[in-house]
């Protein structure tokens, strides 16, 4: 049987998913040395509500109050051909900054010879139209204090006492738990399937034991390896689960997780950033490899909003 890859340009031989790396890498800083100040309405961020690496971008925005200091526009759900698209919708509009159809006309302002696969999320500079990055990770340290004299949130996501341990944890739930579902869902070989779901499992196994005496990864205060990790859990039983065959356990399965799960989703605006019909509409519906119908299942029905109980953890 003739297996078509997802993305092929991003498939091994052995039918193993290897993403590929971030195309811009530019920083915005306080002082403006990097070449991007930081500055209001200079820079907007485009996103997709369904996208777990655009996803954590949204709550660290959130978080740190930089609503009215970064705007945003989300793309439609439904990634076909052409790639992501503005279109008017429920949850999306038209872009609002340069009028483009596509996200793929950002990249090809800013790179012109530019051939690789257009991904979210990419903040944009209003000044030099171009973009400055489309690293979710950078954006969550980007977001975490390059704009803190724009806002009155001090919260820190990234405290420079726990940077080591929190690098290594952010490692370790990138590779067996972030990218884990996607080498699951997009292996073309039985194999490859079989590595990445074990893989998957023995750390969700290791991360439901960590929480069980303690209320976040790291203690009293989360971080940004917990919205991190709450990008994937938030998505697997709707998505993950049964689209990317990640089907050994589901997160509502895990005593610790789960409520872990609901604790973070009933922080102070999170939930508003969780959008359920992007979520389910796009993987089922722009996968047409994995699910050919384009049937999207009506459940499961879980709520995230039941107490969580783990406000007596240390």
């Amino acid at each position: 049987m003739d297996v078509q890859a997802q993305f092929p340009n991003e498939q091994s031989k052995a039918g193993e998913f290897t993403r590929q790396s971030d195309a811009f890498r530019g920083w915005v800083t306080a002082d403006g040395s990097s070449g991007f100040p930081s500055s209001p309405d200079r820079y907007h961020l485009y996103v997709s509500w369904a996208c777990p690496w655009a996803h954590r971008t949204i709550i660290v925005r959130k978080l740190k109050k930089l609503e009215e200091v970064i705007g945003m526009t989300v793309v439609d759900p439904i990634r076909d051909e052409q790639g992501w698209a503005f279109r008017e919708g429920s949850g999306h509009s038209l872009d609002p900054i340069n009028g483009f159809h596509f996200l793929r006309e950002a990249y090809e302002a800013t790179d012109p010879h530019y051939r690789g696969r257009v991904t979210v999320p990419v903040l944009w500079d209003r000044f030099t139209k171009r973009i400055v990055t489309n690293s979710d990770d950078d954006l969550m340290r980007i977001f975490n204090s390059g704009f803190d004299r724009f806002t009155d949130s001090r919260l820190d996501l990234y405290p420079e006492a726990r940077r080591q341990d929190i690098d290594e944890l952010n490692r370790f739930v990138y590779e067996n738990v972030n990218d884990g579902v996607y080498r699951a869902g997009f292996a073309t070989s039985q194999r490859a399937y079989e590595r990445a779901v074990r893989q998957l499992f023995e750390a969700l196994d290791l991360l439901d034991a960590r929480l069980a005496n303690r209320r976040f990864l790291f203690g009293t205060t989360f971080v940004e390896t917990d919205w991190r990790l709450f990008v994937t859990l938030v998505r697997f039983d709707a998505v993950y689960h049964g689209h990317f065959k990640c089907n050994i356990r589901r997160i509502v399965d895990y005593p610790n997780l789960f409520g872990y799960l609901k604790d973070l989703y009933q922080t102070d605006g999170v939930a508003d950033t969780v959008n359920f019909d992007h979520i389910k509409r796009h993987y089922y519906l722009t996968h047409g490899e994995i699910n050919p119908t384009g049937i999207i299942p009506l459940g499961p029905d879980q709520d995230l909003t039941t107490p969580h109980g783990r406000e007596r953890l240390p």
